[in-house]
């Protein structure tokens, strides 16, 4: 038996390299010449995320007169979707709070009900990927009652990632009977 200096077989070792050297690479496929020899190829496209809106946390719509209007837009309004889905469709709704607006100890005449607040989206002031944005309003003439929940946005065809951004204009009809004061209330936006 033959050894190396170390006193290790080299028989052995030369075996255990010769079982190296000769596994084959794995095969797709053998075939003759002249034929296409096909090779089947894989590959995962992950979602990055999943459906959100992002929308102002504060926004002072200014001032004006009982019996008056006031009117302002509200801000940016996102919807990022990254679900990279097939048929990535969603729908943007908004509502006001059901105690409406109020300022002092919210008295009837201290309150402006959300029956006076009204929506008009516009459309989109920015877009991503593929499909068809629609607004809930277009224009001022289509405004609505935020006293129920209102399509403020939505995306009815298309697919993989996208967004919509838009700016939405909030009117109040200030009644009356409604004294002075600063009023405080909550427009909430959802996506689904």
């Amino acid at each position: 038996m033959l050894k190396s200096r170390l006193g290790l077989p080299l028989i052995g070792i030369a075996s255990i390299m010769a079982t190296v050297a000769v596994a084959p690479p794995a095969q797709a496929d053998t075939c003759a010449a002249s034929t296409t020899c096909s090779t089947t190829v894989t590959f995962t496209v992950a979602a990055e995320g999943g459906l959100e809106i992002t929308v102002p946390d504060t926004a002072n719509l200014g001032s004006g007169s009982s019996g008056g209007q006031i009117s302002a837009q509200l801000g940016s309004v996102t919807v990022a979707d990254q679900r990279a889905a097939l048929s990535a469709t969603w729908v943007a709704s908004v509502v006001a709070a059901a105690g409406a607006f109020t300022t002092g100890g919210g008295t009837a005449a201290e309150t402006v009900p959300n029956t006076a607040v009204l929506y008009w989206s516009g459309a989109a002031t920015a877009t991503t990927g593929t499909g068809t944005f629609v607004p809930g309003q277009v224009n001022a003439a289509a405004a609505q009652s935020l006293s129920s929940s209102r399509t403020a946005f939505s995306k009815t065809t298309g697919s993989g990632d996208n967004s919509a951004t838009w700016n939405p204009t909030i009117v109040i009809n200030v009644p009356d009977q409604a004294v002075a004061g600063v009023y405080t209330g909550t427009v909430n936006h959802s996506v689904a």
